[in-house]
């Protein structure tokens, strides 16, 4: 009778959950778990940009923002549907949920770090903070980190043009003062690419 009852509480959880993220719009900031079970390789945390796009290996960008989690699993499921002999099984769940900044105004700004870095996702940093400061703040770089292209993708609001600065994190082990001196404005990006064979 106990096993009965957990199994229905299971159950009863586990649907209030799946309608809580079925009702639930994907924001910029959210960090979005992606699993493919045919393909493990495909299997990772995604940030959501502050234009709302998410990168899919295989598919590419796709637009997250606004969408229901099932929505994008179905859109993700049909992207991939031509790299495998027959329609993949994929799930996507929403792992970290988009904070509001802090409190403060102009005192705070929201970064957001992708790719080879310990904690991927949005993180409200203090104004004058440096990419250095950043990189500690946010758990620092994972062993396949591409330490000599790590970019900074700052985007103007009036314009909606996108400036990329480049830079050596061995540099800044060395003391560079040029790039440890980058300072981070608000919804600046961070991309620690992965590492290529031999580099």
């Amino acid at each position: 009778m106990a096993k009965l009852f957990l199994n229905a509480l299971a159950l009863l959880l586990f649907g209030t959950f799946a309608m809580a993220q079925e009702s639930y719009k994907i924001r910029p900031g959210d960090v979005l778990r992606i699993e493919v079970l045919e393909d493990s390789s495909l299997n990772r945390n995604a940030l959501v940009l502050p234009d709302g796009t998410i990168a899919v290996p295989l598919v590419g960008n796709i637009r997250a923002s606004g969408q229901s989690v099932s929505s994008l699993q179905g859109q993700i499921t049909s992207g991939l549907a031509s790299s495998f002999a027959k329609e993949p099984n994929v799930f996507v769940t929403v792992d970290t949920l988009s904070t509001a900044s802090t409190g403060g105004g102009h005192a705070h700004y929201d970064i957001f770090v992708i790719g080879e870095v310990n904690t991927p996702g949005k993180v409200s940093v203090h104004r004058g903070t440096s990419v250095l400061q950043f990189l500690a703040e946010s758990g620092g770089l994972t062993a396949f980190a591409a330490t000599k292209r790590i970019q900074v993708r700052r985007t103007n609001a009036k314009t909606g043009q996108t400036s990329v600065f480049g830079f050596n994190y061995h540099a800044i082990e060395r003391g560079s003062a040029n790039v440890s001196s980058i300072i981070l404005k608000d919804g600046d990006v961070i991309v620690v690419p992965a590492r290529r064979l031999f580099e």
